[in-house]
């Protein structure tokens, strides 16, 4: 349930300011810069890459919970943490 709370959490922080959304779950790196430039070339694309790192994050997160891991990397995704659903040990990418 908990998961489900930071969640929407997530998702309402990036609907008002993307660039934060994306700072929650992968961190200060590639995936930020990406976005914030994004987001000052207009609104939306930003949001479409936020929300794709944040589908990526969640969905990669809730497959480790059930085991089925996958050895491919999401493509346009930079942070190892997202690539992982942020568990550590995940495997390499």
């Amino acid at each position: 349930m908990a998961d489900g709370i930071s969640a929407v959490l997530v998702i309402l922080i990036t609907i008002l300011l993307p660039p934060v959304g994306v700072a929650m779950i992968a961190g200060c790196g590639a995936d930020l810069l990406i976005n914030i430039c994004l987001t000052l070339l207009g609104y939306f694309p930003g949001h479409i890459h936020a929300f794709y790192l944040e589908y990526v994050y969640f969905d990669r997160r809730e497959r480790a919970r059930h085991g089925q891991l996958t050895g491919r990397a999401a493509p346009g995704v930079y942070s190892d943490r997202v690539q992982n659903g942020g568990f550590q040990g995940y495997g390499t990418m």
